[in-house]
């Protein structure tokens, strides 16, 4: 004959918990937003002279460095123009001279008054003729050297360049499409919009601790990676965008050369982890963390009345706790106020906990970790 079931299992005793002492932890504070990817640097290439595209000295997609010549133009026209110019510059220094020589004979005569004041004006008038011709053969000279020089078209600046729109042999000039355009490629920029809001909250969070310069910008990937390098923030648009109400918030980043092993692409070009016009998800963090008390998230409970959790006075029992809850770390949250250091927290079982009642309390079974970042709601 079997027992009854209360002899067979005992009096059932106060309820199991897994509870928690409530500790300050370092946190890294983490806000999120959509942003893009920016180059710092683009330009447009554009031909200034109109001429026959001789030569494309350049891979498309390869980087290159400041002052590489990508484009040349035939340049025989100009060089022929130039030496005109310098022709044209040529006879008017012997004009010039001529005039002068003119002048001084009429000086010379009219202080031996064989000659007369009219025949010293008019070769003054002519000497400065001579001269005025001289310096526009000299501008024309000028502006034929400036052509010549325009038929190499090179980057402003390094970075990498992307598809050329023309081919060898085809006729361009400053009103064609452009040639090219060139992209900076190291650092980068990341834009991305802020709300008033969420503004005013990391503005004040920061401000005491140095604004801008206390924080650091992380950035993930479309591969869901997060990237190995931080940036800075660098600007704030100081108008606010009337029609979404948000701020544009830009950062710099290092964009260095992926690592190969050493073997590098078999064409010889660079490959970088970001590419200009690339979304990403934005990180502003705190650069130093800060102490803030952390539970996880499963101890907190809600009602009409807000967040609550049950805290265990000397007798084990469980007393009700409103709290004020702030950004999430994963499955964990801070707590801004509610609790202090030192109390207990009912974070496993609460819900075999009942307002008075007794429980027997033991540690919880998976312990917190130290965070690592607080991140907000995501933004933009």
């Amino acid at each position: 004959m079997a027992p009854p079931a209360q002899a067979q299992f005992g009096p059932q005793g106060p309820p199991a918990v897994g509870v928690l002492s409530v500790e300050r932890r370092p946190v890294t504070e983490r806000t999120e937003f959509v942003g893009r990817v920016e180059a710092q640097d683009r330009v447009d290439l554009r031909a200034r002279v109109t001429g026959f595209l001789q030569e494309r000295p350049f891979r498309e997609g390869q980087e290159v460095t400041e002052g590489q010549v990508l484009f040349r133009l035939e340049r025989a026209p100009f060089e022929a123009e130039v030496a005109r110019a310098r022709a044209t510059v040529a006879s008017a220094e012997a004009e010039l001279q001529n005039a002068n020589s003119a002048l001084a004979r009429a000086r010379d005569l009219v202080r031996s008054q064989a000659g007369t004041q009219v025949r010293v004006e008019e070769a003054t008038a002519a000497q400065r003729t001579a001269q005025a011709n001289l310096l526009g053969a000299q501008a024309q000279l000028r502006v034929a050297e400036i052509s010549l020089g325009y038929t190499e078209i090179t980057a402003p600046f390094a970075g990498k360049v992307g598809r050329s729109t023309f081919s060898v042999g085809a006729v361009v000039g400053p009103t064609s499409e452009k040639l090219a355009t060139v992209v900076s490629q190291d650092p980068m920029r990341v834009s991305f919009p802020v709300n008033l809001r969420t503004g005013s909250e990391l503005r004040d969070r920061y401000a005491t601790r140095g604004g801008a310069d206390a924080t650091r910008v992380r950035i993930r990937l479309v591969t869901g990676e997060l990237y190995g390098q931080t940036g800075r923030i660098d600007f704030i648009d100081p108008q606010v965008d009337r029609n979404t109400d948000t701020v544009l918030v830009r950062a710099l980043i290092p964009n260095p050369p992926r690592a190969t092993n050493g073997a590098g692409n078999s064409d010889g070009s660079i490959d970088r982890e970001l590419i200009d016009g690339m979304f990403v998800n934005v990180f502003v963090e705190g650069a130093e963390p800060v102490q803030a008390v952390v539970i996880p998230r499963s101890a907190v409970l809600q009602d009409q009345q807000g967040n609550y959790v049950w805290v265990l006075d000397a007798e084990n029992r469980p007393q009700r706790r409103p709290l004020t809850l702030g950004r999430s770390i994963e499955d964990q949250v801070v707590v801004e106020t509610g609790l202090e250091t030192g109390e207990t927290v009912v974070v496993e079982g609460v819900q075999r906990v009942r307002p008075g009642q007794a429980v027997q309390p033991g540690p919880a079974t998976a312990p917190m970790r130290a965070p690592a970042g607080a991140a907000a709601g995501r933004q933009g």
